[in-house]
């Protein structure tokens, strides 16, 4: 047993042994389908702590010869299945955190030569009976004890992308880095299995990728494994019903990834929640928001709108296809936002993306207050003073404030688009999250939207249903109110609501509002 080279278990006991722990072992019965198949090569790319060192290390324990861990698992989904017994402790296991081996401060060359002579040197203390020809060559070892032993190698490599965000600009290093991989591993015999996670997905090189033969599994195609990706929404009602968390407030805080139609939480935040007992930013906070605001800043045509229109609770449309999988090959806005999506700022679905959470809503805000959006920071500061004005059906002011917002932010946002009036609205009533929970209706015909504001549990404000109207009237917005009777799918609710009915002329540029109030 070594480092490197058959590890033990501990690792992942330690995940085991933690106050909560959600038992993913189920991604074991899809490797072990993979074992010794033309798909037994598996590259997982998801944000930063969304699990995948947990995952690396649990693979570990269950592949590894080096230890024992019937008991380990005894009592977890994969013992269930039929293919637990023969691969479990069966593979000599070669697992690599990359980030402890890249160096900035030397050629990766030397980095990877470091990498080979340590597993080289754990490969001979096991197999001191295997006369190897050379034993300064990896492959070769790798290839002569697995002839002589007949027992395949699992890879497990961890932050396998860390050269692309370590050293971003060498791109001759960052191809010797993939050739490295490739030769290692690609129809190589003694490979039973190479499962590697990271941010980012594989490099590619215009259209192609010097490890083609791996199956990616991203923020943007995580099937099969969709639900290993994060917490389920199934996982996380079973943590509050536990714990008595309210599962609502927490659905809004770190719901929100949409990963091939299953909804993903983020297992940071949600454990830190339950745990500390508190609704706040956890996961973005461990590291600054300036690694945010470096891509939202960047110069390029439409940029800024989509980031505008995400804030105000709009998706937008993306083209992923064209991104390179790194950190520093921009060429549209479209490549920006797909990187964030593989960060974990956005979420994508069917060709759009849209900011997942509260929490990450928030790291948005963070980045903007600076640098050029000072229109938008003021629309979002101004929203107690128009919830207010809102409740207290003054009208006039209400008209005002919307279209003050709405002059300040026409050079970002489409001035006359059919949608723009519904960004405008989420803009203004920022501040509402603190105590409603928001549900809207995109447009579903010319000129109108709705967003109905419905106040959080311990909230004494009214609910608040606002209907946007297109070159009609104010009054015209409140009757469509009440002949769809909006009010109706909030009939739970037992307090006042205040209809709002805005519109605006895209002549005369002039917005005008009508309030009324339903008491109960």
């Amino acid at each position: 047993m070594g480092i490197y080279l058959n590890p033990d278990n501990i690792d992942f006991q330690e995940a085991l042994n933690s106050k909560i722990y959600i038992d993913k072992t189920g991604l074991m019965k899809y490797t072990n389908s993979v074992i010794r198949t033309e798909d037994k090569y598996i590259c997982v790319s998801r944000p930063r702590r969304f699990g995948k060192s947990m995952a690396a290390n649990m693979l570990v324990a269950y592949y590894s010869k080096g230890c024992d861990s019937r008991e380990m698992f005894s009592s977890y989904k994969i013992s269930e299945d039929e293919s637990y017994e023969k691969h479990l402790n069966k593979y000599n296991v070669i697992h690599i955190n990359m980030v402890n081996f890249i160096d900035r401060r030397k050629p990766v060359s030397e980095s990877l030569l470091n990498l080979n002579n340590k597993i080289i040197r754990e490969l001979k203390k096991e197999n001191e009976d295997v006369d190897c020809s050379d034993w300064n060559d990896l492959i070769s070892v790798l290839g002569e004890v697995f002839n002589e032993k007949r027992v395949p190698f699992i890879f497990v490599i961890d932050e396998w992308d860390c050269v692309f965000r370590i050293i971003k600009d060498k791109e001759s290093e960052q191809t010797e880095y993939l050739e490295y991989l490739r030769n290692l591993l690609k129809n190589q015999k003694y490979v039973a299995l190479a499962y590697m996670t990271g941010i980012l997905p594989i490099k590619k090189y215009g259209e192609h990728s010097a490890l083609n033969m791996f199956t990616e599994i991203s923020m943007t195609n995580a099937a099969p494994i969709q639900e290993f990706t994060g917490f389920t929404e199934e996982e996380v009602y079973d943590l509050c019903q536990v714990y008595k968390k309210d599962f609502n407030e927490i659905k809004l805080w770190y719901d929100g990834y949409n990963v091939d139609g299953i909804s993903i939480y983020n297992p940071k935040s949600v454990v830190e929640c339950i745990s500390r007992g508190t609704f706040r930013n956890y996961w973005t906070s461990t590291e600054t928001y300036e690694a945010l605001k470096v891509y939202i800043q960047m110069n390029f045509d439409g940029l800024r709108e989509k980031v505008v229109d995400m804030i105000g609770e709009e998706k937008v449309n993306v083209n992923i296809e064209k991104f390179q999988n790194d950190m520093s090959t921009f060429n549209s806005a479209d490549d920006v936002i797909t990187l964030l999506v593989h960060l974990g700022y956005l979420t994508y679905n069917d060709g759009k993306v849209w900011i997942p959470n509260s929490e990450v809503r928030q790291e948005f805000i963070n980045s903007i207050e600076d640098g050029g959006w000072e229109t938008v920071m003021n629309a979002i500061k101004a929203s107690d003073e128009l919830i207010e004005a809102t409740i207290n059906k003054n009208e006039e002011k209400v008209a005002e404030m919307i279209e003050k917002i709405h002059d300040d932010n026409s050079s970002i946002i489409k001035y006359n688009n059919e949608t723009s009036l519904s960004c405008i609205i989420s803009l203004a009533y920022y501040s509402a999250k603190k105590d409603y929970i928001t549900h809207r209706e995109l447009p579903t015909g010319k000129g109108f939207a709705d967003i109905s504001f419905i106040p959080k549990k311990n909230s004494n404000k009214p609910a608040m249903i606002i209907e946007l109207k297109y070159n009609h009237s104010a009054d015209t917005a409140i009757e469509q109110i009440k002949r769809k009777q909006y009010s109706d799918k909030i009939s739970e609710y037992s307090g006042d609501i205040i209809l709002v009915g805005i519109n605006y002329d895209t002549k005369t540029k002039k917005h005008t509002c009508k309030i009324e109030k339903i008491a109960k």
